[in-house]
């Protein structure tokens, strides 16, 4: 097992990134030779001084979070984000984890890695924490030109991926549409509800916006314009309820109460912190490319290489290959490594998207 980690990816790279990867080593998450850090040997020399080294594929360049995504990666062909992708391409490494621009990801895995058979386009699975334990949404801004096959393939990647990492016997798979009903939404959303109800997967049908931070299903799935727009809204709640606990917490916590309450706001921000699920895989695509959030620090880093690791030896893409071969009638048409990504499905930091 290989996993390659793209040092020069993030907002606090690449100090937090190799920190990161010393925190995996010693949690046991992954062992140091199982792990080859991409980027400018220089800087990655200077994070590692004292300390075991380890392996470095030189990348000199880097991919700005500004950068357009697919013009950047054709045009800087030794930037971290492609040397990892071709890694990934050439059988090299099994895995590649990058905090780095997810457009650029995106473009990447489209320019250079094979998709998985029968899929047509890969999906990014971002997971986060709901009442009813965490959930999976996809896609969160891979593909915003999505058929039904797309979606329905999405749903069983994400079932797939959900019962290697977390164990889960028969996932429950939720449709996100404007209402429960099964005349709800348009041809799309009608057509792929056909297809997951005629499938062995575990659907329950459309579910509503509102059902999604309900616990009511442990997959959701939707389009990448759809799932991108619910991402960041969620995200910007999310932080805007964390700001104000903290301001309510400061001026409430005196005396006797201060102890708990700031225990409890402890334990609430712990059960909505990005940085437990590590990243967002990018599903369907020959090997394992994750998407981490922009801002990660050390720990969202070693969580990362920690389902890395999990996803590996619960040998999910295989599951994928198994599962989509039981439908032959699924069309997907040409596969993805044909479809240049649009500017509007690769553009943002990844926390953006992932």
């Amino acid at each position: 097992m290989k996993i390659a980690l793209d040092a020069m990816g993030g907002d606090h790279a690449p100090a937090e990134v190799i920190a990161g990867a010393y925190r995996a080593v010693e949690l046991g998450f992954v062992a140091a030779q199982d792990l080859l850090l991409i980027g400018d040997q220089a800087r990655i020399a200077g994070e590692t001084a004292g300390r075991a080294p380890f392996a470095v594929a030189d990348a000199p360049e880097v991919i700005g979070m500004d950068e357009h995504p697919g013009m950047a990666v054709r045009r800087k062909r030794k930037s971290s984000i492609v040397v990892g992708a071709k890694l990934l391409r050439d059988k090299q490494v099994d895995a590649f984890v990058s905090a780095g621009n997810t457009g650029a990801m995106v473009a990447a895995a489209t320019f250079f890695v094979k998709t998985l058979p029968r899929v047509r386009r890969p999906g990014i699975a971002a997971t986060f924490a709901t009442a009813g334990g965490p959930v999976t949404l996809i896609d969160v801004g891979a593909n915003i030109h999505c058929n039904p096959e797309d979606l329905y393939t999405y749903g069983e990647m994400a079932t797939d991926y959900r019962v290697g990492i977390d164990g889960l016997s028969r996932p429950r798979v939720g449709l996100l549409s404007i209402g429960e009903e099964d005349a709800k939404g348009g041809p799309l959303i009608q057509r792929t509800r056909q297809l997951f109800a005629s499938s062995s997967l575990n659907f329950i049908g459309n579910i509503e916006g509102q059902d999604l931070f309900a616990g009511r299903c442990d997959v959701v799935v939707c389009e990448g314009f759809v799932g991108n727009a619910v991402l960041k809204v969620s995200e910007g709640l999310g932080q805007f309820m964390s700001d104000l606990l903290r301001q309510e917490v400061a001026r409430h916590a005196q005396g006797e109460n201060a102890g708990v309450l700031r225990k409890l706001a402890q334990a609430l921000l712990a059960k909505t912190d990005y940085a437990e699920y590590g990243g967002a895989p990018l599903l369907g695509v020959d090997g394992l490319m994750i998407i981490c959030h922009g801002r990660s620090d050390q720990r969202a880093i070693a969580n990362a290489l920690r389902v890395s690791r999990q996803f590996l030896d619960a040998r999910v893409n295989q599951s994928i290959v198994a599962g989509l071969a039981q439908r032959p009638d699924l069309a997907n048409g040409a596969p993805a490594e044909s479809c240049a990504p649009t500017q509007e499905s690769t553009t943002g930091k990844p926390g953006d998207s992932a």
